[in-house]
C-alpha cells in the first residue's frame, strides 16, 4: 500500500505543471483547452505541449492553437520571455508571447507550426543533391540572422542572459570541457590531459580576438527554424547572449545531420557575410581569420551534447549524428588549416576520423571524395597527412614517355594531342583497367564502412603528361560511374616555375 501511495503522489506531482498551464491558457482565454498534445522535446529539460481550443462556439478563442511551455528553470524562462518581447518590438519573426506565469515556470506562445528547416530539408532531399528550393529557405533564414546579431542585438538586456552574459573565456572552456568529458572519455579516444588543456588554452585565447559585439543567438541550427507562410521564424534562442558573429553561421552551416555540401556551404557563406556588410562594420577576411575556429568549437560543443544524451543518457539517437559530425571534422582537417599550433587536439581529431566506431552510428550514408593527385617523383611523394593516411599511389613511368618527344614537350596530359597518344597504346589502356578496379572496390569497402575521403596519386618523372593524363582518366571514371565524388590537383602544373619548363624525360 505504501508503495502505491507513493507512485499515485508521483503521478500528482507531475499533473502539476501541466495543470498550471491548463490554468494560464483558461485564464488568458476564458475557456478549458480541449485538447493538450506533447510535443517532441528539443533536447531540453522544456517540455512543450500544443494546447487547442474547441473549433466550434462563438469568442476570439474558438479553434486557437497555441504552445504551452513548461520550463523547470526560471532564468531561463525569463530569458526567452524578454528576449522575444524585445525581437518581436524589432520587427523580429519570432513567435509572439500570449501569457506568462513566471512564478510557475509556464507560458503561452504563438504555435509556428510542424515545419522546421531541417524537416524540410528532409522532405525535398534525395540522395547527397542539396536541392535550389532548400538553398532558398537557408538564404531567407540568412537574412534574417545579421538583423538578430547587429541590429535587434543593440538595445537587448544583456542582464537576463542565462547561463552567462557575454561568451567569454568561462564560456569557451565549458564548452572544450563538454566536449572533453562528454564525448572524449566516453567515446574512448585517448587524450593527454595536461597537453590537451594546454591546446584549449591557446585555442581560447585565439577564439577571444574576435571580440563580442554582437547578439549570439547560440543554438541556430536546421531544427530551430520554422517555416510558415513563405518565410522563415525563429524559436530557442534562450542561450543567447552577447557574442562573436562567427558562431552564429558555423552553427547553421556544420549543422551535423543537415550534412551540407562543402560547396553550399561556401556559397551561403559568402551570402551571409554580404549581408553582414551591409548592415555592420564587418571587414571578410578579419572574419575569415577566426571563422573556422568557431566551426571547430561548435562542433566540439555538439559532440559533448552528442555524448551526453548518447552515451551517458543512453539515448541513442543522438548518436546517430556523431558520424556526421566526424565527417565534418575530416573536411576542416583538410581544407581549414588555423592560425594557431594546436598539437593534442590535431592528434586527437586525427584519432577521430581515422575510427570505424564512431562511423558507424545510426548506420548513415556519408557518401566518398576521392582526392586525385598527379605529380613528379623528383619532389617527392605526397603525403596524407589530413586524410586516413592511406589510398594509392600509382608509377606511371611504366608507360611509355611523351614527354620524349619534341612536339609532346610543351604539352600536359590535358591537351588533346597528349591523350590521343597515351590512348592509343594498349598498354596504357590494361594499366588504368587495373587501376579502376583496385580503385573501385577500395571505394565500396570505404563507402560500406562510412569513410568518406580516399586519395590517390599518380607519379611520373616531371609530373605533366602520364601522370596528369592518368589522373585525369580516373577522375571522368569516377563520375561516370558516380562512385566517389572526386577533388582533382595536379601538384607540378600548379606550382609557379621560373626559367626553363619542367618536362618528362
Amino acid at each position: 500500500m505504501a508503495e502505491q501511495a507513493g507512485t499515485e503522489k508521483k503521478e500528482n506531482l507531475s499533473a502539476i505543471p501541466e495543470q498550471n498551464l491548463r490554468t494560464l491558457f483558461r485564464k488568458t482565454y476564458g475557456i478549458e483547452p480541449e485538447t493538450a498534445e506533447p510535443l517532441k522535446g528539443d533536447g531540453s529539460a522544456r517540455t512543450l505541449i500544443r494546447l487547442r481550443a474547441a473549433g466550434d462556439g462563438a469568442g476570439p478563442a474558438t479553434g486557437r492553437s497555441v504552445i504551452g511551455a513548461i520550463g523547470p528553470d526560471k532564468l531561463e524562462n525569463a530569458a526567452f520571455l524578454e528576449f522575444s518581447r524585445h525581437f518581436r518590438k524589432e520587427g523580429l519573426p519570432v513567435p509572439e508571447i500570449y501569457a506568462a506565469d513566471p512564478a510557475n515556470g509556464v507560458y503561452l506562445e504563438e504555435d509556428l507550426g510542424d515545419t522546421t528547416l531541417f524537416g524540410f530539408l528532409q522532405k525535398e532531399r534525395s540522395g547527397a543533391a542539396f536541392p535550389e528550393s532548400v538553398k532558398a529557405e537557408y538564404k531567407k533564414a540568412l537574412d534574417w540572422l545579421p538583423k538578430f546579431q547587429f541590429k535587434a542585438g543593440k538595445n537587448l538586456d544583456y542582464k537576463v542572459c542565462h547561463p552567462r552574459s557575454v561568451f567569454d573565456r568561462q564560456s569557451i572552456m565549458w564548452d572544450l570541457n563538454y566536449f572533453k568529458y562528454y564525448f572524449l572519455r566516453l567515446s574512448k579516444v585517448p587524450f593527454n590531459e595536461q597537453k590537451l588543456e594546454d591546446d584549449f588554452k591557446t585555442f581560447t585565447d585565439f577564439l577571444l580576438e574576435a571580440g563580442h559585439d554582437g547578439f549570439l543567438y547560440r543554438d541556430f541550427q536546421s531544427r530551430n527554424i520554422m517555416l510558415r507562410d513563405g518565410g522563415a521564424w525563429f524559436i530557442d534562442y534562450q542561450g543567447g547572449r552577447k557574442g562573436p558573429p562567427h558562431y552564429d553561421i558555423a552553427s547553421l552551416l556544420y549543422d551535423a545531420k543537415a550534412d551540407i555540401p562543402p560547396k553550399v556551404r561556401q556559397e551561403l557563406l559568402d551570402y551571409y557575410i554580404d549581408r553582414a556588410m551591409e548592415v555592420s562594420k564587418m571587414e571578410k577576411e578579419k572574419f575569415m581569420r577566426h571563422f573556422y575556429g568557431f566551426v571547430y568549437v561548435r562542433i566540439m560543443q555538439a559532440l559533448g551534447a552528442y555524448g551526453l544524451r548518447g552515451f551517458y543518457e543512453r539515448k541513442e539517437h543522438f548518436l546517430q549524428s556523431v558520424p556526421y559530425a566526424v565527417k565534418n571534422l575530416e573536411w576542416l582537417q583538410r581544407k581549414a588549416d588555423l592560425p594557431v599550433k594546436l598539437p593534442e587536439l590535431t592528434r586527437i581529431f586525427k584519432a577521430m576520423t581515422n575510427s570505424s566506431y564512431l562511423r558507424q552510428f545510426g548506420k548513415p550514408k556519408l557518401g566518398l571524395t576521392a582526392r586525385i593527385m598527379s605529380f613528379s617523383y623528383r619532389n617527392g611523394v605526397p603525403g596524407d597527412e589530413k586524410g586516413h593516411g592511406g589510398g594509392f599511389v600509382f608509377d606511371c613511368r611504366c608507360l611509355p614517355n611523351p614527354g620524349r618527344e619534341e612536339r609532346y614537350m610543351p604539352l600536359t596530359g590535358m591537351d588533346k594531342p597528349v591523350r590521343e597518344y597515351i590512348e592509343g597504346l594498349p598498354e596504357a589502356k590494361e594499366f588504368l583497367s587495373h587501376i579502376f578496379a583496385l580503385v573501385d572496390a577500395a571505394i565500396d569497402n570505404y563507402r560500406s564502412r562510412n569513410f568518406t575521403d580516399l586519395m590517390v596519386s599518380f607519379g611520373c618523372t616531371g609530373g605533366r603528361h602520364r601522370s596528369v593524363y592518368c589522373a585525369e582518366r580516373l577522375a571522368e571514371h569516377l563520375k561516370e560511374n558516380g562512385k566517389a565524388e572526386t577533388e582533382l590537383n595536379h601538384r607540378e602544373l600548379e606550382r609557379k616555375f621560373t626559367g626553363a619548363i619542367a618536362v618528362d624525360k
